[in-house]
């Protein structure tokens, strides 16, 4: 098996064998640890007598503690690489299912759904990311693209695959038929194929020959920002700020899209198909709009879709009809499909990959309070100021207010390169 799976340097870069790998593993895990949980509560519900409260809570401990937990993530992979704590993430994952599936009080299930936050930041994106970071540069914008296309396909596969489990084994018993999925499909794939970084294999990012010295090839090399240079940048904050923000209108407007779409007099069925067309949306931007980081400045490409999710929400307040629903989806769900690529490739090319990892999980924690504060402060927002339409004009400033960071990390960037210098030279 290990001659099967050993690289063949003379013939391939192994990159694109471990994008292939975490490819599936991506979908696989944000399939099951992540879009499959809204398909339990209701039978979780009527089998337990828990509360919605209840059951939403326990997600949104995980999602806090994925967040937490993306720090020490990122230092991990940063020392030491990928293949252990993703393999561990996985097996621990599937463990923790087994779990789920006996749960019968809510202080075991809210144990269990922190442990499942950490293993989503042990396996999801943010590792993911740093696997790519590592691996390539030049090539990085297309296997950005690569991945995220295939993430996109986690709730179109899953939410309908674990709907189908439930229905026919009930819910129990489909915790376990997904735990045996989650553990064939990603623990193979992360203990046998991930490696720490092209040099322990003798080569360069993108499989450069150890001879090539381009000057683009070398700049983007000598780029080794520490964390802490990071965190002394003001334009790591702007860049956090501009995706929190977004984080923040994505989570706000995925809750309450339907309720208001209601109240402007669309059917519950109509509202929550176009609620679901998010998904292809994301896909469709991702491919279509997620090349143009690779051809034109990626921060102008980023503020341009950050425009495009202020657009949206600005035909959903005008055009209070079907038509107006649609219009904003494209243009809503594109920009933040998109955004998600944007996001690893500025922090790659703007503070190198020796310490992508904390780096990353730095922003994610600021990413985790916008997703975390998201629903109960937008619901307190249209409760206090007169409903949704007051909302939505607040996620139209926030997304203004986003896409301005986004071009003012655009004007500070010779201040990260004195950074970058400084910690050279350290």
């Amino acid at each position: 098996m290990r001659r099967l799976l050993s690289p063949r340097l003379d013939r391939w870069y192994y990159g694109w064998v471990l994008l292939g790998a975490v490819s599936i593993t991506e979908v696989v895990s944000w399939g099951i640890l992540y879009y499959a949980f809204t398909v339990f509560i209701a039978p979780m519900q009527a089998d337990l007598g828990w509360s919605r409260e209840v059951l939403t809570g326990g997600y949104s401990l995980a999602l806090l503690c994925s967040g937490l937990a993306a720090v020490p993530v990122g230092w991990w992979l940063d020392r030491h690489g990928p293949r252990a704590i993703m393999t561990a993430g996985s097996c621990l994952g599937s463990l923790l299912l087994v779990a789920w599936s006996q749960v019968s009080t809510p202080g075991s299930f809210y144990l269990i759904m922190a442990g499942i936050g950490v293993v989503m930041a042990a396996v999801l994106y943010d590792p993911a990311f740093a696997v790519i970071a590592v691996w390539f540069r030049r090539h990085r914008g297309r296997a950005l693209t690569i991945l995220t296309f295939f993430g996109a396909w986690a709730s179109f596969l899953f939410i309908p695959l674990s709907a189908y489990l439930v229905a026919s084994l009930g819910w129990r018993s489909a915790l376990l038929a997904l735990a045996s999925l989650l553990a064939v499909l990603t623990i193979p794939l992360h203990a046998l194929v991930l490696r720490r970084s092209p040099q322990d294999l003798g080569l360069r990012p993108d499989g450069e020959p150890n001879d090539r010295t381009e000057p683009e090839l070398s700049a983007t090399a000598d780029i080794h920002v520490s964390l802490r240079a990071a965190l002394q940048d003001m334009d790591f904050w702007w860049l956090t700020i501009a995706f929190a923000i977004s984080t923040f209108a994505t989570v706000a407007l995925t809750v309450h899209l339907i309720p208001y779409l209601v109240e402007q007099g669309i059917s519950a069925t109509y509202a929550a198909t176009i609620a679901g067309l998010f998904g292809l949306m994301s896909l469709a931007g991702r491919v279509i709009l997620g090349p143009l980081g690779d051809r034109y400045p990626r921060q102008v490409v980023t503020a341009i879709l950050m425009g495009m999710q202020l657009v949206g929400v600005l035909i959903l307040i005008l055009v209070p009809s079907m038509l107006g629903a649609i219009v904003y989806i494209i243009l809503f769900g594109a920009g933040s499909g998109t955004l998600t690529m944007m996001r690893a490739a500025l922090l790659a090319e703007r503070y190198g990959s020796a310490q992508y990892g904390s780096i990353n999980g730095a922003l994610s924690l600021g990413l985790t309070i916008a997703r975390t504060l998201a629903p109960i402060s937008a619901t307190l927002v249209a409760g206090q100021l007169g409903g949704y339409r007051s909302l939505l004009w607040m996620i139209v400033v926030l997304c203004g207010v986003g896409g301005a960071a986004v071009l003012r990390f655009t004007t500070q960037s010779a201040a990260a390169s004195g950074e970058a210098a400084k910690s050279s030279a350290s």
